[in-house]
């Protein structure tokens, strides 16, 4: 299925139309963006996006156990396999590497949770 490509947030145009994504760069978007929406802020979907934000408000030795729990329940919907989460303390936040399996194929993605 196509969807409209975003990129930091807006629509992309190209040529004065919206670009559109499909299958494994539109899985990536939509993995990205549920990984980083916040859960429980919109009102009509109150089960779309991860509680990653509250990784920093856990104890240390719990926050690989949680990452690997709060992507899992962000993606629940998506078809594809959660394989490992990956995280590393940086002095800003953590960066964080999902490792997913979709059709057969590796992918990964990396974000930053602050």
């Amino acid at each position: 299925m196509a969807e409209l490509k975003l990129k930091n947030g807006d629509y992309v145009k190209a040529g004065g139309r919206l670009e559109r994504a499909e299958g494994r760069e539109a899985l990536l978007q939509r993995v990205l963006f549920k990984l980083t929406a916040r859960r429980g802020r919109f009102p009509f979907r109150e089960d779309l996006g991860s509680r990653l934000w509250r990784l920093g408000t856990l104890p240390r030795q719990q926050r690989q156990a949680a990452a690997q729990q709060f992507a899992a329940e962000a993606l629940a919907e998506e078809d594809l396999t959660v394989e490992a989460v990956e995280l590393e303390e940086q002095g800003d936040g953590t960066a964080l590497t999902v490792r997913l399996l979709w059709e057969g194929q590796a992918l990964a993605v990396t974000l930053n949770i602050q």
